[in-house]
Order: structure tokens, then sequence, then C-alpha cells
């Protein structure tokens, strides 16, 4: 009996110290075991709060240690302009993430947070951040190589501050520049927007050889997930007025506003954006059909799908009128990760219900949850969550600031230099008596970047750190060349001053998403007095500071040269390189430009076509030398 009794005490012993083995090692937590066990595992694990804390993305101000522990809350972002303080280093920014991602890791599973950031051109919110020029530029470039290395340096300046995930890129195709995002866009045709889905290989790392269609890929600490945006037809509302119905066929949004996605979900993107606008009337948050019929088992993406900011509130009119009913048909419709930014405890609360009530089956939750862990997974966040110093130095650094003065040189379209070839205005002289450097936009880095740059409808002044087409002209031309700068100089005092030229620089005012929403697509009056005023009195060049084209006539007969430099960011130099011939003009038009806003919209391939300039113009010159040609 003894020996009977103590063999079971041993049996005993031997059982627990297995299942306490068992409690200590946990599968999801093993980097070397299979992807789909790992997800298999942990999910099995969660608990239904669990899951729906996965599902929430709130915003920075309302999130802290004790939010993500308590809710459990799988993402965290800053809405635009949102930031830790004004002009906060580097380092404040992985203090705050890393204090975020500390209260996920403490929870029951440890399951870490993502951050995420409107990164659209450079690390546009941060203070001395690289700031590319906007997508409409990167498309005049006609150059996938690099964007894609504008890409890759974007994810090292995101991973300075301890951030890996980015709301990019925008890969809408804007058909109507009426369109307050319309700059957000790569171009008009959808092949031009196809090529440029190359930033995401850049972003993100170049998928590995095999790969099945549809997983996301992350490739290590130096390169951050991607989110195609704004799925699908955000670029083809009527008017082109933000968060409007597209009208279209089938046919029509499968052949100009899907093909980029299907290239995106090829090169391995890791998220999705849903757009706020509608498809024949049905609102895109809510639309089962596109979103889990074709996005995720047609075209097999296997990522997760986001909303956009409080995108489900607005499945009603007015938003917010039924919220029960948005969750259901947001959800429902197949969106993964909702940005909830403020009230997310009403959301948890209502979908918990829903689930609970069998109004949402608890497959479509699992779903959504697979893909955000998926997502992390891929990333390597179970395996290295918190960030530190280390990448700070990438930041601003001079390479990215070199590649943007590069991306500057290759978006500038030259559209006028002189009335005819053999009398060419560009190059311009660098030696000269005086020079005349004029208008609202020469002296301004916030006019140069635009909205989405520091705050989230831009801001006029130095906001951060570059050099403006001002300093940039000082920069090039001969010592002895005396500059003078007059921002809205009067006709007489042109006429006085005897200048050898002059260099007039306007355009819009900053603006993002909906307030930029325009019908006449005039510039301020002030820049047109600028035209006038300058151009009547003196040869003339005119760079046109614009997320998109617009009215030029009738003022175009008095221009000498009319450069379109888009929104180049903060690296001014790179117009004045190309002003002064030390590189050439390449940049093709990728968007028509009109004769009259009466024509919109109008786009390539339309019968009849009678554009101001045609999509794909660009005169061309070469370095120091006044010959030119044009190319279309």
């Amino acid at each position: 009996m003894a020996k009977r009794a103590t063999f079971a005490v041993r049996l005993l012993v031997l059982c627990c110290l297995g299942a306490i083995a068992d409690a200590e090692y946990k599968l999801y937590q093993d980097p070397k075991k299979p992807l789909n066990r790992r997800i298999k595992d942990l999910l099995r694990r969660m608990t239904l709060e669990e899951k729906i804390g996965q599902m929430m993305q709130i915003e920075r101000s309302v999130a802290s240690p004790q939010v993500m522990n308590k809710y459990y809350i799988g993402s965290v972002l800053s809405g635009g302009g949102s930031s830790p303080g004004p002009e906060a280093p580097p380092e404040k920014w992985v203090d705050m993430v890393n204090d975020f991602q500390k209260g996920s890791l403490s929870t029951r599973l440890g399951i870490p947070m993502i951050y995420g950031i409107d990164a659209v051109h450079g690390h546009n919110t941060v203070y001395k951040a690289t700031v590319f020029p906007h997508n409409v530029g990167l498309g005049a470039t006609r150059d996938p190589i690099l964007v894609k290395k504008i890409g890759a340096a974007t994810a090292l300046e995101l991973r300075a501050t301890g951030i890996p995930y980015t709301f990019a890129p925008c890969i809408a195709v804007c058909r109507d520049p009426r369109w307050g995002r319309c700059y957000e866009s790569y171009s008009e045709d959808p092949k031009v927007v196809k090529e440029m889905t190359e930033i995401i290989p850049g972003l993100q790392g170049d998928i590995p050889p095999n790969s099945s269609k549809g997983v996301p890929y992350v490739h290590g600490q130096r390169k951050v997930a991607a989110c195609a945006k704004h799925y699908v037809g955000d670029g083809g509302t009527t008017k082109g007025m933000n968060m409007n119905n597209t009208v279209t066929s089938m046919h029509g949004l499968l052949s100009i506003h899907m093909p980029p996605y299907d290239d995106s979900i090829i090169k391995g993107v890791a998220t999705i954006m849903v757009s706020y606008s509608s498809f024949n009337g049905e609102k895109m948050h809510a639309s089962r059909n596109l979103i889990t019929a074709f996005l995720k088992k047609t075209l097999r993406f296997r990522g997760f799908v986001i909303s956009d900011y409080k995108g489900i509130d607005l499945i009603t009119d007015p938003p917010h009128a039924n919220y029960t009913y948005s969750i259901l048909a947001g959800i429902g419709a197949g969106i993964d990760m909702i940005m909830v930014p403020e009230n997310y405890t009403e959301f948890m609360n209502e979908l918990t219900w829903l689930v609970k009530g069998k109004f949402i089956p608890i497959s479509r939750i699992d779903d959504a949850v697979k893909r955000i862990l998926r997502v992390k997974f891929t990333m390597g966040l179970f395996e290295n969550p918190l960030a530190d110093y280390s990448m700070v130095k990438y930041l601003g650094s001079q390479t990215h600031r070199e590649l943007a003065r590069e991306a500057v040189r290759k978006s500038l379209v030259l559209l006028k230099n002189g009335e005819n070839a053999d009398e060419p205005l560009i190059p311009l002289p660098k030696k000269a008596s005086k020079v005349l450097v004029a208008g609202s936009h020469a002296h301004n880095i916030g006019y140069q970047c635009g909205g989405w740059t520091i705050e989230w409808q831009g801001k006029s002044g130095n906001i951060t750190t570059g050099t403006t087409i001002l300093t940039a002209i000082k920069n090039t031309v001969d010592p002895k060349t005396e500059v003078v700068y007059k921002e809205s100089p009067d006709a007489e005092y042109v006429k006085s001053n005897k200048f050898s030229y002059a260099v007039v620089v306007v355009g819009e005012l900053p603006y993002a998403e909906g307030d930029g929403d325009s019908l006449n697509l005039t510039l301020p009056d002030s820049s047109y007095s600028s035209i006038r005023n300058v151009c009547g009195a003196v040869r003339c060049v005119v760079v046109l500071i614009t997320g998109r084209p617009v009215v030029v006539q009738p003022y175009i007969a008095e221009i000498d040269a009319l450069v379109a430099a888009w929104l180049p960011g903060t690296q001014g130099q790179g117009v004045a390189d190309v002003l002064y011939g030390d590189h050439a003009f390449t940049g093709r038009l990728p968007r028509t430009w009109f004769t009259t806003v009466d024509q919109l919209p109008i786009n390539v391939g339309d019968t009849p076509y009678h554009p101001l300039f045609p999509f794909g113009f660009g005169l061309t010159t070469k370095p120091t030398q006044s010959h030119f040609n044009i190319t279309t």
C-alpha cells in the first residue's frame, strides 16, 4: 500500500509540474512556430472582451497605459497633426509610444498594440522630418524606383519615432481636381498609380519570391506596415466633392479605381483603409459586396481592413444617428479594425451586445482578430514590441533630404518656356545684375509643403526645417547677383528697378481633405495680382505651388515661362536646381490641365478632349543649355 501511495504522489507531482510547464509555455509566444499555429493558439485563449479590444483603434489623446490595459486596446493612432507636443523631438515620440505599449504588454495575454500615423509625404507630422513632394508631384516623375526609395526613407523616419505603421499610400485615382485630396493621388491614370504602388515594398520590404498572393509582409525593424487607401473609388466622386458618391458601372470601378489595389495586394500590403465615399449610393463602409466578397475573397487579401477616422459613424446621415446599426453594418461588411478615436467604450459595449445577441456571428469577430494578429506577428511586434533611441539619427537625415531634393527636381513640369524654342527663358542665367523674387509662396516652408504637414490642414510659415525657394535661388545665383525679395510688388516698383528677370512663386493656401474642395480652382487674388504686376513689366518665370491644375487663363499670355511645382515639400533647393540649369526639366503632367473649369471632369481618353495642356505634357531642358523639346 505504501509503495502504491508513494507512486500516486509522484504521479500527482509530475502531473502538476507538467501543468505548470504547460502554463508557462505559450505557443503563440514562440517565434519558431508557424504563423498560423501562433494565431490559432492565441485566438483560442482570448475572451470576447479581448477580441473586441483588438478591433479598436483609439486616438493618442485619450490613450494611456491604464486604458490600454483595462480595455485590451489593439491600436492607437495620431489623428491629423496629433503629437506629444509642439516641436517634439523623436525621443519624446518613442517614449509616448512605449508607454502605451507597456500598458498593452501588461495585459493577461500581453498582445502588443500597433501605433499608426498619416505619414503621407514623409513623416509629415514630426518636427524636422524630411517632407517629400505630395503624391501628385511624385506622379509627375514617372519614377517608381524613386518612389520606392522614398518609401524606404519614410519607414526609417517612422521607426526613428517608434512608430511601425503608416496610413499610406493613398492610391486614389483622382478624376476631378476639384477634390480636396487630389494632391494625395499620383495621377488620373490608373496605370501611373499602379506603377507608384512600388512605394509599398519601399515601406514594407520586398515580398519574398513565391509568396502567396494577399499575405501581408513587413520585413523587420527598419520597415513599417503600409495601408492602401481609400477603398474604393474615392477619386471618382461627383464634382470631386470629398466623401461624395462615385457614380459609375462595375466595369468603370474595376477598370479605373481597382487596379492599384490588386497591385498593392500582390506586393503584400498589410492593411487597406475603407473610403468615406459611396459607390452608386451605397456607403463603402457598409459594402459587404466590395469588402468581404471582392476584396477578401476575390482578391484574396489576408491583411486587415481598417475604417477611416470615425468612418462607421458616417454610415448614417446625420453621423452617429444610429450607432448600433452603424456598427452592425460596418463590421458585417467586413471591416476588421475600427477607428473609434474617442468613444471607444460606446463601441465596445454596443459590439459586445451585438455579438452576444447573435446579430454578429463570432466567426466574423474571429476573422477580424485573426487578420489583425497576422499583421502583428508578421511585423515582429511580439518579439520586438518596444522601440529605443537607436534610430533617431534617421529623422531628417541629410541622405533623406538629398533624396527629397532629387524628387523635387524630377517632379517639376515645365509648361511654357518663352514664345518659341528659339527664345527660351529657362535655364535662367546665374549671372545677372539684379533679380526679383516675388509672390506669397517664395519664402514659406508651410506653403511649399501644403496640407498634412505638422498640422492636419497645414500651416503658413517656417513651421519645420527646410529650404524655401527664395533661399534656394540665393544659394544658386552668382555671388555678385543681387536678389531682391518683395512679396507683393506693384507694377511701378517692378518697372522702376530695372530687374534682369523675375521669379514669381504663387499658389494655393494649404488645405486637407474636404476643406480643399473647390468648384472654381482659382488662386487667391494676390497671386494673380503678383503675376500681372511682375510679368507685365519684366521677363518672368511663374512657379505654381499647387496640389492640382488651377486656373491660369488669361494670365498665361503675360507669362514667359510657367512651371508646375506641385507641393514640393521642405527641399526647395530642388526647384532652383532645375530653374538654373544644374539639372534638366523631365517631369510630365500626371493630370490633364483644363482650359476652363466648365470642362471638368476632363481626363485623358475623353472625347472631346481639348485641354490647355494634355496629360503627359512637359517641356524638357538640357542642363546649362537652352535647347528644349516637348515630351508627351
